[in-house]
């Protein structure tokens, strides 16, 4: 085996490996393996960085602008919510919104689908007095499955076309996709929603994470400054050191019935104040005892949460937040925003003790409590999503018509080749950054950094991967292995691989290191590439047995309280449920 093969495969096994650990972001993990492999040479330094400038990362790019464009408009959340009334019982629930969720997510990014979604399903399960996680993961999977309906629905599928268009002249349409990924995304949510959800373990249809979050008694206290208090002439924010030894926070200060909001820190304490004070039960006696407080009475801090000022908000921490992976205390949100971090789910296991000190993930919901008109931009700037329905002022209602209409036209011009797809959606994003639909502040925001960089690491990695002969050889191992069988065995094979990477790496990733090898194999088969390349499309947005293996697994598993074993119940029949439907379908549209 060649030196260069050696070489890119330790790097591939090494992103493997790290992915599979989380322990670092995947980003970083791919653009570690980028250096290292310019610095052995396999990757020449003149294709260092060709994949920032890959028509697929732009692509995606903009995708994820038009996207917001779509969601802030209203346009989106107006179809959701007429869908979301239709449903009537939980199995018509289910059905209403898979399918809506399936429909959009053909459209746009399937992550931002269902992050507009959630909120919608866990009203509803509210109202119902049900746990969300009967609903939830269906949710989720049906905007995977929906994602494989059109190119621009998933990124595997943007991969697999740009990949089609440099290796054959001519990549996948808009459409290709639409007879393999309808069928597969029909089926599937005719699945979740007749039988999946009844594979949901008992045990987390019995509890609401996120309503036992806002259960807030028991660490939010009031306390009541008197006259003998040592607290009494001195700034809330001198209390900071004595709070910090007795693992408590200061969050607010009352005084006449009133949250002194932004100015609190400042604010000299006085005969009669009351500190909001948030803390385990264990922790606080001693704080009371050094300040001289007494307890004000009652379990809630009334007059704190009917203040028009603060507010309660549930958040979930998507893959790439900017709290991932860190602290409150190391953002030091309540210091520079007047924000507190009150409570913290995780995977149906509630934390109220030293939360502040505790290292956020992935799939976290989060209690935030604050000012009202700072808890959405503070969320915005952490980089989680509410779980609650949007204030009125965030959508653009009037503009939801335009916003449809621009992408509409652009969509039927990229179809009939009128016009370049990534010309086209740039176009909608200057169109909708001129008419305001995107706020200029958002055009950047909108752009799921850490993707491109995972796609503009890994894809000099493949094509050297490809180019050193390494893909061949992968090939000639899987082709060997079913060597004697028909090419539909073979298809299979691969399928059935890819899925299996699918589920614990990235699906993004997958692809790009399935594509190549698809070629191969069916040039080894002589036979056409197309449904090996449709089949690796398809099998690179199947990750249905892990939490890890799609951003959207991952959202969900706080809201709806799942472990890391519960995706395999719905998951493993709904994969193996796509490929014996997928096969046959591809066959037939894309026939060897």
């Amino acid at each position: 085996m060649p030196s260069d093969q050696i070489i890119l495969l330790v790097l591939l096994l090494f992103v493997f490996v790290f992915l599979i650990w989380g322990r670092w972001r995947y980003d970083l993990v791919a653009f570690v393996a980028l250096i290292l492999a310019i610095i052995s040479g396999v990757v020449p330094k003149e294709a260092a960085f060709s994949g920032f400038g890959h028509p697929a990362t732009i692509i995606i790019a903009l995708v994820l602008i038009v996207s917001r464009g779509l969601s802030i408009s209203g346009a989106i959340e107006l179809v959701a919510r007429q869908v979301g009334r239709l449903a009537g019982s939980l199995r018509s629930h289910i059905a209403a919104m898979a399918g809506i969720s399936a429909l959009l997510s053909a459209v746009m990014n399937n992550v931002a689908a269902l992050a507009l979604l959630m909120p919608v399903d866990i009203q509803a399960a509210n109202k119902a007095k049900r746990s969300p996680a009967l609903t939830l993961m269906p949710l989720s999977f049906a905007s995977i499955l929906g994602g494989m309906i059109t190119m621009i629905g998933t990124p595997p599928n943007i991969i697999i076309a740009e990949f089609r268009e440099q290796t054959s002249g001519g990549g996948f349409g808009m459409f290709d996709f639409t007879p393999v990924g309808l069928v597969c995304a029909t089926v599937g949510v005719a699945y979740v929603a007749l039988i999946g959800w009844r594979l949901i373990p008992d045990a987390r249809r019995q509890h609401d994470a996120s309503k036992e979050l806002l259960d807030i008694s028991g660490y939010l206290t009031e306390l009541h400054v008197p006259a003998d208090s040592p607290a009494i002439g001195l700034r809330v924010r001198d209390l900071d050191q004595i709070a910090e030894e007795n693992d408590v926070l200061v969050a607010g200060l009352v005084r006449r019935g009133a949250r002194l909001a932004g100015r609190a820190r400042w604010t000299e304490i006085r005969k009669g104040d009351i500190l909001v004070i948030e803390s385990g039960p264990e922790a606080l006696d001693g704080f009371v005892g050094a300040m001289k407080l007494k307890f004000r009475g009652g379990d809630e801090p009334a007059s704190l949460m009917n203040n028009d000022d603060t507010s309660l908000l549930e958040v979930v921490v998507p893959q790439g937040a900017r709290i991932a992976g860190r602290t409150a205390r190391s953002l030091q949100l309540q210091y520079r925003h007047d924000v507190t971090l009150l409570g913290v789910s995780r995977q149906g296991r509630q934390f109220r003790d030293r939360v502040r000190r505790l290292e956020i993930e992935a799939g976290d919901i989060l209690l935030l409590f604050g000012p009202r008109n700072r808890l959405h931009e503070i969320s915005t700037w952490l980089g989680v999503l509410p779980l609650a329905q949007r204030g009125v002022e965030l959508i653009q209602r009037h503009k939801a018509i335009l916003a449809a209409g621009l992408f509409a036209l652009a969509i039927l011009l990229a179809s009939l080749e009128l016009i370049y797809l990534p010309v086209a959606l740039a176009a909608v994003v200057a169109l909708y950054a001129l008419f305001n639909i995107v706020p200029s502040r958002q055009i950047y925001e909108s752009v799921e950094w850490s993707v491109i960089v995972l796609l503009g690491s890994m894809i000099p990695i493949g094509a050297a991967l490809e180019s050193s002969g390494g893909t061949a050889m992968l090939a000639s191992l899987i082709t060997g292995f079913a060597e004697g069988y028909s090419p539909m065995v073979v298809l299979t094979l691969l399928m059935i691989i890819t899925m299996t990477l699918s589920d614990v790496m990235n699906n993004t990733a997958t692809a790009i290191i399935a594509a190549p090898i698809a070629v191969d194999i069916a040039d080894r088969l002589q036979v056409s590439p197309d449904p090996f390349l449709m089949a690796v499309a398809v099998a690179a947005s199947c990750a249905f047995l892990t939490p890890i293996g799609h951003k959207n697994n991952t959202l969900i598993m706080g809201p709806g309280g799942y472990r890391f074993g519960d995706y395999w119940r719905m998951g493993l029949p709904l994969e193996l449920l796509v490929i014996v439907v997928s096969i046959p379908t591809i066959l037939w549209v894309w026939p060897l």
